[in-house]
């Protein structure tokens, strides 16, 4: 009987104040949704979302026991005193002009004194960089939206990104106490052509080989949202299976949107068939139609001939025809292509157009590279044009990279502006609004944020002839062989006279068969 009573205490110390009723609610949620979006150019864009929130402020916090928030993003916040974090793989470019404007934009940066900023232009995305995103989720890639990740269809398409966003958010209105916010979010853009063989229909099978079968038993919340803009319900142009149980609209990047949205927690969603697997049927041809161009777009070249000097140009699109905005243009340049600053030309309609606000930070050799950035605006209706001229330095040999003549990246620049929208804004509930409406509030219904990103650069330096080398080094071991192994070989090389024999057992035979015949011998 006296083993039983500290057995019982022992219960009641591990269970504590839970364990007569009074369950802490937990701190932490998880919100995932996926949009499927088709595109003017007949493609289908997939944006995943998922969302961990944790009310707790984890550098002036000890925390030792994590349930949703992954334990090594949280310790990194605590080592460090990290404040945000914003780390994006992507695989292809995003084609503004065809495909509109972006749906996951970067955030606004924070205070440039603690500002660190890097691009690598050329990086090959592959599993090794999905699996361990798959497993910051809180039910990895085995039930929820994340099951749809397949690394062998993610990787077969037009475009794919993956990022990580880590912020602090406000709790209350006067931010007196903080929560962290991370946000892994993933878009692809399918070529529908390709996977519906020809057709602009699609499913998510035939995106993914793979359907949706129940939610994630962390979430508190689980949406898939059909961006279904163009359905013209007296002509019934496109069919949407199984139909939504409900619809949602909201002004979106400036223009009013229809999503048909699947709640994965309602059981009459996916118990019916046990499986879900959205489908799109166009029931006629949509007409050929131009595509929305967007009221802000870029394009970026390299110009000049030779391997010693040449220009870099950004054109700059203003599509909107009655109203001028400015935008904010970042550029780094590798300190390899040497940038002569009193070159550097704005024009507008064929007028020098002067920016209001300009940085330059020089590059240094092996250390930095160069740091451009300037406020332009940009008339109505015009193409801007930025460019400068630059210098190619020339590397040493151990710099250069294993395939040289392939070319080196330079890395895209950055737009950010306040655009006109067509469709005014309405002030909402962000916290109840759907994920992907948060990434980019707005204070002014008039105009929406956009930040783009335009194609990398491939530029060439001037390479040495990296055969020569192979060469000397095959000549001077030839000479080095045939030489010392001559020398070697009369030092340390004896001679013998040699005596004649007298003969051999055969010589002996031929004399015998001689002389049977009656023939001198040898």
């Amino acid at each position: 009987m006296a083993a039983v009573v500290p057995l019982f205490l022992l219960v009641l110390l591990l269970l504590g104040p839970s364990g007569w009723g009074y369950a802490e609610p937990p701190r932490d949620s998880l919100r995932e949704e996926l949009v499927i979006t088709p595109l003017p150019s007949g493609d289908v864009a997939a944006t995943f979302q998922f969302r961990t929130r944790w009310d707790s402020e984890l550098p002036r916090e000890e925390v030792s026991h994590y349930r949703l928030f992954p334990k090594a993003l949280g310790q990194l916040i605590s080592k460090y005193s990290l404040r945000e974090l914003h780390l994006s793989l992507t695989q292809g470019f995003w084609r503004t002009r065809y495909w509109g404007t972006p749906f996951l934009q970067a955030p606004s940066g924070t205070d440039h004194y603690f500002l660190r900023y890097a691009v690598l232009p050329r990086e090959v995305v592959c599993t090794e960089n999905l699996t361990p995103w798959k497993k910051l989720l809180p039910c990895s890639s085995k039930a929820g939206l994340s099951v749809l990740l397949k690394a062998d269809r993610l990787f077969h398409t037009s475009y794919h990104s993956q990022a990580v966003h880590i912020r602090p958010v406000c709790r209350n209105a006067r931010c007196t106490s903080i929560s962290w916010e991370l946000r892994q979010t993933l878009s692809v853009v399918f070529d529908a052509f390709v996977t519906g063989q020809g057709k602009k229909d699609w499913s998510l099978f035939r995106m993914f080989s793979r359907t949706l079968t129940e939610p994630c038993p962390l979430a508190s919340e689980s949406r898939v949202y059909v961006d279904i803009t163009s359905y013209n319900q007296d002509n019934e142009t496109l069919e949407v299976n199984p139909p939504p149980f409900t619809t949602y609209q909201d002004v979106i990047l400036g223009t009013r949107k229809t999503y048909a949205v699947y709640d994965l927690l309602d059981t009459a969603v996916i118990n019916n068939s046990r499986s879900l697997n959205l489908q799109l049927k166009w029931k006629r041809p949509p007409e050929n139609e131009a595509p929305p161009v967007p009221f802000l777009y870029a394009q970026r070249y390299v110009s000049g001939y030779g391997l010693q000097s040449g220009e870099l140009s950004t054109l700059l699109y203003n599509t909107h025809p009655f109203r001028a905005f400015p935008v904010l243009l970042l550029d780094t340049v590798p300190w390899y292509l040497r940038l002569y600053v009193h070159t550097l030309s704005i024009t507008s309609k064929g007028k020098e157009n002067k920016p209001s606000y300009i940085h330059y930070q020089p590059a240094q050799d092996r250390l930095q590279p160069h740091l451009l950035e300037m406020l332009i605006q940009l008339p109505a209706n015009s193409v801007t044009k930025v460019s400068i001229q630059f210098e190619r330095a020339l590397l040493k040999w151990t710099e250069y990279t294993p395939d040289p003549n392939h070319g080196f990246y330079v890395s895209p620049s950055v737009l950010s502006a306040l655009v006109p929208s067509v469709v005014a804004a309405k002030p909402m509930d962000w916290e109840e609004s759907p994920l992907f409406n948060t990434l980019f509030p707005v204070s002014d219904s008039s105009n929406h944020f956009v930040r783009l990103y335009t194609e990398p650069l491939l530029v060439s330096l001037p390479t040495p002839d990296f055969s020569m080398p192979y060469n000397v080094i095959c000549l001077t071991c030839t000479v080095v062989a045939v030489c010392y192994g001559s020398f070697y070989n009369l030092l340390t090389r004896t001679f013998h006279i040699e005596e004649p024999s007298t003969g051999g057992l055969a010589k002996r035979l031929a004399n015998l068969i001689r002389r049977a015949r009656g023939v001198p011998p040898l």
